[in-house]
């Protein structure tokens, strides 16, 4: 059973930063590995991504700023955030597909299969 559990949300003033960890298990890590973000009356948006063989992606909103990394050993997919901004302010998911798949596909949230329950991030003064 894949189980993808979030955490390391908080609230956070603008130019702060805060790490986003997800605990795995059940997983072979052989698919794309993600963090999505969304916020009420808005579409589910992919933040970063990491495909099976190591290449990653990250959305021109964050790029520079946020920083995806897995570590197997650790059965963790991290989101590392830096210069928080009022619009990264959002529940942030991370999520995994079955089968592996090209960075450019990673980037696509219907082709994921496991989602975890998210973690809230507001940044505020």
């Amino acid at each position: 059973q894949v189980q993808l559990v979030e955490s390391g949300g908080d609230a956070v003033q603008p130019g702060g930063s805060l790490r986003l960890s997800c605990a795995v298990s059940g997983y072979d890590y052989r698919g794309c590995m993600s963090w999505f973000r969304q916020v009420p009356g808005s579409a589910r948006e992919g933040v970063a991504a990491v495909a099976y063989y190591g290449t990653d992606s990250h959305a021109d909103s964050v790029k520079g700023r946020f920083t995806i990394s897995k570590d197997r050993a650790k059965n963790r997919l991290y989101l590392q955030m830096k210069s928080l901004k009022s619009d990264d302010t959002a529940m942030y998911y991370c999520a995994a597909t079955r089968s592996g798949l090209g960075i450019t596909a990673c980037l696509d949230d219907f082709r994921y299969d496991y989602w975890g329950q998210g973690t809230q991030v507001t940044v505020s003064s």
